[in-house]
């Protein structure tokens, strides 16, 4: 008589893992491609043109594109010098690395709230400056993270070729380091500036409301104006948008593939 094993293979391992992308997310953003097709019941352009034709939606949204250029820049400017800081004397930087870790283990809503307190108690108006200063704390380790990985996988007999032409220090970062570290410069620009544009809570809280932008139009949009429709085309923008960074990083890190394997 045979009797029949149960053959366990890793692929049974993906399951539930596709259960779940199937649940959440791939579920979701079906619903959402319906609705942004469905005004009155019936299949049309309708929500499209709403929300094309609204100066006040494009205003927020270009809003939201400056202030997350803006917070992108200042965290690639305070970024790349600290992760190149933190390459450089790699051997004594672990405690370092992990300060900046730290913060993400830490749900960004209570950061936020813990930050808006020390406004507070300091006597500075919440505004502009706030938010952006929010934006930059939070987001600065998905700019530094990324960076400090490059950088550190960077083969060092570049840096030593260049030296023994003579180049000096400057020289080497222009045109050696800052070059080869590109891949790490575009993904920490992309995990930056997605994110700086989506968000609707920092906003909020460190404004107290007076700064509108595109994350809190979306989540008006399907929370107190209950317009699904509208709602459901500007997160379709915004997915286009992750999409199209997407691709250029891609892009990027195949161009500099190619030229590495030259």
């Amino acid at each position: 008589m045979k009797t029949s094993r149960l053959h366990f293979s890793r692929k049974v391992l993906a399951y539930p893992y596709m259960a779940f992308l199937i649940v959440f997310v791939v579920t979701p953003l079906v619903l959402i491609l319906i609705n942004a097709f469905i005004a009155d019941g019936q299949l049309t352009f309708q929500n499209f043109a709403d929300f094309f034709t609204d100066s006040g939606s494009l205003t927020v949204l270009g809003n939201s594109l400056v202030i997350g250029l803006v917070t992108t820049v200042i965290c690639l400017a305070i970024g790349y010098p600290v992760a190149y800081i933190l390459v450089k004397y790699h051997a004594s930087s672990k405690v370092f690395v992990l300060l900046f870790i730290l913060p993400m283990w830490v749900n960004f809503l209570i950061r936020t709230l813990s930050l808006k307190s020390i406004f507070l108690s300091l006597d500075i108006s919440l505004g502009m400056g706030t938010v952006v200063f929010g934006m930059v704390y939070n987001y600065l380790p998905y700019m530094i993270l990324p960076l400090h990985t490059t950088l550190l996988s960077i083969d060092h007999g570049y840096i030593e070729a260049a030296e023994d032409l003579g180049a000096d220090r400057i020289t080497v970062l222009l045109k050696t380091v800052l070059p080869l570290s590109v891949p790490g410069i575009i993904s920490g620009i992309t995990m930056t500036f997605i994110p700086a544009i989506s968000t609707f809570a920092i906003s909020e809280l460190l404004s107290n409301r007076q700064i509108y932008l595109f994350g809190d139009s979306i989540n008006t949009k399907f929370t107190v104006a209950q317009n699904f429709g509208v709602g459901s085309v500007m997160s379709l923008v915004m997915l286009a948008l992750v999409i199209v960074a997407n691709v250029l990083v891609n892009i990027v890190n195949k161009d500099d593939n190619v030229r590495s394997t030259l």
